[in-house]
């Protein structure tokens, strides 16, 4: 009963992905057995392609692809057009917003190292390749200090369950000079800060945030938290990585009065790497602040880059997950 629940409110409220995976989970079916299932009708879908339909990685947009759909309304014996409505119309193909390009990308794209990273993830249970909750939007605060390091940070996130969960886990990647064993992680709102493992070398912190019960497939979550390094190192850009195709994405970024910046513009790429796109000049305004909003995010790393006056050159930050 409870699956039959779930896959109601999946149909009804989408998005195709997750209706999709309600559907086969709670019709008993292997991805394999779906494949077989659609080649006996003549028509042939990779186990790759069922697998990213099912993640949200891909959308089925050619017409033998929807012709799939429309068979797979019928194997798993859902009404006429319950998926197919779920689709909406075809997105752009071919580079996405900013030059990023959709295609998910892992950690070590856009934080290194990445074997640190792994042996940390490691120990909280998770994985590189993790997939379970879906960023439907995101607002980040920035606060620049009369030193001109980063006194706090304070993230607000929208998540929804791609696969059962209770938790979330973030990693934060400190600037040179970082003492990753006075970085603080206080919970807010609607989560609790579980385990956190540290990596001095590096300057990378893992942490997890706890949900108050388990998500089903398709539910959302509200998060709110705040980090704090107080290490005072001086710095002159904030960028946050995304792994996976995400929704809204805003970052505001304020300075003390008495330690303004020049020259402040923002930025995207798709990975350490790779040239950057999405140039564009921001001025502070009356608050001493300045802000990006991104929507429909591919995967890679944006943010918003300063200079010092009297500073050449920017010195290297690090990247946020």
């Amino acid at each position: 009963m409870s699956d039959d629940r779930e896959l109601r409110v999946a149909l009804r409220e989408g998005p195709f992905h997750v209706a999709l995976r309600a559907a086969v989970e709670a019709r008993g079916l292997t991805l394999d057995r779906l494949r077989h299932r659609l080649e006996e009708r003549g028509l042939r879908v990779g186990m790759t392609s069922l697998s990213y339909w099912q993640q949200g990685l891909r959308r089925p947009e050619r017409p033998e692809s929807l012709r799939a759909v429309r068979a797979l309304e019928e194997i798993l014996i859902l009404p006429p057009r319950s998926l197919m409505g779920l689709l909406g119309p075809p997105r752009p193909r071919g580079r996405g917003q900013g030059g990023i390009v959709s295609t998910p990308i892992s950690y070590a794209t856009i934080l290194e190292p990445s074997r640190a990273l792994s042996a940390l993830l490691h120990d909280l249970d998770g994985t590189a390749d993790d997939r379970r909750l879906h960023i439907g939007g995101m607002y980040e605060t920035l606060q620049i200090g009369p030193d001109r390091s980063v006194v706090r940070r304070e993230t607000l996130q929208v998540v929804r369950a791609q696969e059962p969960t209770d938790r979330h886990i973030i990693v934060y990647r400190g600037d040179l000079g970082c003492d990753v064993e006075r970085v603080r992680i206080r919970a807010l709102e609607d989560c609790r800060v579980g385990r956190v493992r540290r990596d001095g070398p590096t300057a990378l912190v893992a942490a997890e945030l706890l949900f108050d019960r388990r998500l089903r497939v398709g539910e959302t979550q509200v998060i709110r938290y705040e980090l704090a390094d107080p290490s005072g190192v001086e710095t002159t850009e904030y960028e946050r990585g995304f792994r996976f195709p995400a929704g809204q994405y805003t970052l505001r970024v304020s300075f003390a009065a008495s330690a303004l910046p020049v020259g402040i513009r923002r930025f995207a790429r798709h990975d350490h790497a790779a040239e950057e796109h999405d140039h564009g000049e921001l001025t502070l305004n009356a608050h001493h602040a300045v802000h990006l909003v991104a929507d429909s995010l591919r995967p890679g790393l944006i943010g918003i880059r300063w200079t010092w006056p009297g500073r050449d050159q920017d010195l290297p930050v690090g990247a946020r997950a």
